[in-house]
């Protein structure tokens, strides 16, 4: 088969459209076709309903795509290994995590990571979705739970609890609640509880929202409801690896917390001697070395590891 051919069936596949996929590789629309075409003519066989949608693959189709994933995978990590210099650390690295970690803790952190290695190219994708690091969604994940995905190196680098925080000026204005039944006299600041996020996160909302709050404020994401609380609209759940970057947060009801929630870096086994992956590991461990140091001696919500 020809590599060419294969390599614009791929894209077509992956695209759903001819159109776009003429628009990824720079190539007209009759030009994919006529190559897709070519393709199913050698094959003897047909590799794509075609439909008013879009395109749809046949059950030969399907069987030409899983080949092709496989081969891109494989390309992918091979030009990963190429860009790796022995002495530099350069290229793209795609790192993936939650919303909340990476607006909150990671992206403020890695000006740190720039200033060491000044070309390399990072692309943060942020979202509660676990994307597929052995089919190369990305290079690096950093997520709450152990990843189930077999086939990566893992390592847990802390634990965190969501807990209530408040501004001073909030409790000065609103009073500081000391019972969890004196939530029901503050407005709550959360993360709807069927909104994508860590169980534990959800099941505290739950727990104040059982209150009878009469007002509250839901965020689809940690980084809005610290927002919320800066601003002074009423106290909220957040996780407690903010203290370190916000000391003014107040802590609210400090025996009412989540259970721990483990939080994991990993990557796949064939990136282990990719200086990109290691650089940014390293930068990481380094990051949670020093936040321990910081919150050593001073009250936390969750024990590090």
């Amino acid at each position: 088969m020809d590599w060419d051919k294969l390599r614009i069936f791929h894209a077509v596949a992956d695209a759903g459209s001819l159109t776009h996929a003429g628009d990824v590789l720079h190539l007209s629309q009759s030009a994919v076709s006529r190559q897709i075409r070519a393709l199913e003519d050698s094959l003897g066989t047909t590799l794509f309903h075609r439909h008013a949608r879009g395109l749809i693959l046949t059950e030969q189709g399907e069987l030409l795509f899983e080949a092709t994933s496989t081969m891109a995978k494989k390309l992918d990590t091979a030009a990963a290994r190429i860009r790796d210099s022995e002495e530099e650390v350069f290229g793209e690295l795609k790192v993936t995590t939650t919303t909340g970690f990476g607006t909150l803790w990671l992206a403020p952190r890695l000006v740190k990571l720039y200033e060491r290695y000044p070309e390399l190219k990072i692309d943060l994708m942020l979202e509660e979705r676990v994307l597929d690091l052995p089919m190369r969604e990305a290079d690096v994940a950093i997520r709450m739970k152990e990843p189930s995905q077999a086939d990566l190196i893992r390592k847990r680098l802390l634990n965190i609890r969501m807990c209530l925080y408040a501004s001073p000026r909030y409790l000065a204005r609103a009073g500081s609640p000391q019972r969890v039944e004196d939530m029901a006299g503050h407005r709550l600041i959360c993360q709807n509880p069927v909104t994508p996020q860590v169980t534990a996160g959800a099941e505290l909302a739950q727990r104040i929202l059982a209150q009878e709050i009469h007002s509250t404020l839901t965020v689809n994401n940690y980084f809005g409801v610290l927002q919320g609380v800066l601003n002074d609209i009423g106290v909220g759940i957040l996780p407690d690896y903010l203290t370190a970057d916000f000391p003014d947060l107040v802590r609210v009801l400090p025996s009412v917390e989540s259970g721990e929630v483990p939080v994991f870096l990993a990557y796949p086994e064939e990136l282990r001697q990719s200086r990109r992956v290691t650089a940014f590991r390293d930068f990481v461990q380094e990051e949670i070395m020093a936040y321990r140091r910081l919150q050593a001696g001073a009250p936390a919500g969750g024990d590090m590891v």
